[in-house]
């Protein structure tokens, strides 16, 4: 009997393992990165109309994606960031299918998206050094980018 429940969940998951088309997959991976940089312009409880169009500028050069796929990718986005309640599933996400630059890259973007009001907010800041650590970004790799982006906006 115990045999037969676990090769039932093992053929369960191979399944919708094989379901997960590419295509899926990196639709995934776009609302993953939009919810992050959601929860970086949402965590000092105001998020301005610039900070959302700072967003849909990022996903737009990053992705691209058409005004339509942008729009719903945003609408989803930001509803997955008033319901989530952790952050670990989007990036286990990001790690299993970005590459170190790829991440380093995104976290530049949070930076973009916390620095476009001119004022840094010590929780703005505290959520981008949180996500950082859940992209195993080194310390020396977020204080530069950080640092970097904040030049940029001068």
């Amino acid at each position: 009997m115990l045999n037969k429940l676990k090769e039932f969940f093992q053929n369960e998951l191979a399944f919708n393992a094989a379901k997960n088309t590419d295509a899926e997959q990196k639709y995934s991976l776009e609302q993953a990165c939009a919810l992050l940089l959601m929860e970086v312009s949402g965590a000092d409880f105001e998020q301005s109309n610039l900070e959302k169009d700072k967003i849909k500028q990022l996903l737009q050069s990053l992705f691209e994606l058409s005004d339509e796929k942008l729009d719903e990718l945003f609408e989803r986005s930001h509803q997955a960031s008033k319901d989530t309640t952790s952050m670990h599933p989007f990036t286990s996400m990001i790690n299993d299918n970005y590459e170190y630059e790829q991440k380093v890259n995104l976290l530049s973007l949070m930076w973009k998206v916390a620095f476009v009001d001119d004022n840094l907010d010590k929780y703005e800041e505290a959520m981008i050094r949180k996500i950082a650590d859940l992209l195993y970004i080194s310390h020396s790799d977020y204080i530069k980018v950080k640092h970097i982006a904040a030049e940029k906006r001068e």
